[in-house]
């Protein structure tokens, strides 16, 4: 657990990974805003306040805490080039003990989708949660009909799991999610038991 006590920060070819802070609220509600229509399908319903500073700032202090204890790290994309919010990218649901596992999520504005930032972010969290976190699987869901999130998953090194019927609501339904796994390429058949 020692990873998770220090800052965290990633980079990547074109992006900085870094955990939200306050100043982020303008930008990240713009963006989440200009991209409702590109994210509404994929999501689960927004609360009334999801775009409120108040909301927001919740959320950075949910982000210190859960990094601080060890059972999450929310990371917002930073493309370099010009500070631009690209998205978020949260290691979430972080287990120790025998299951060392984790599951991602993510989300990339709509001006920035199909451009391989997600790509980039994801290769990056894997790599940190496989080395630096010491966890040996990372799970995702998406919804089955998502083709993208599917690929990018798929080229992460993550393989099809199956199907988990009413998984999440999305959209305001209960919806059926189909579910992926990576696992630390050392993982398969050993044990700290000799």
């Amino acid at each position: 657990m020692l990873g998770m006590r220090r800052k965290v920060r990633l980079e990547t070819e074109r992006l900085t990974l870094r955990p939200p802070m306050h100043g982020d609220y303008k930008p990240w509600a713009d963006l989440r805003q200009q991209s409702r229509d590109h994210l509404a399908p994929w999501e689960p319903t927004w609360s009334t306040d999801h775009l409120t500073r108040k909301a927001f700032t919740n959320r950075v202090y949910w982000a210190q805490r859960s990094i601080a204890n060890g059972s999450a790290v929310p990371l917002f994309l930073i493309r370099r080039e010009d500070e631009a919010l690209v998205g978020a990218i949260t290691l979430d649901n972080i287990r120790r003990g025998p299951a060392q596992s984790g599951t991602t999520g993510y989300w990339v504005g709509a001006p920035y989708a199909r451009a391989g930032y997600m790509r980039e972010a994801l290769q990056a969290v894997v790599h940190y949660a496989f080395s630096t976190l010491d966890l040996s699987r990372l799970e995702a869901g998406c919804l089955p009909e998502n083709a993208a999130s599917r690929g990018l998953l798929e080229k992460c090194g993550y393989k099809y799991e199956g199907v988990a019927q009413s998984y999440l609501q999305i959209n305001g339904r209960w919806r059926n999610h189909v579910l992926y796994a990576n696992l630390r390429g050392d993982r398969r058949g050993k044990s700290d038991a000799n």
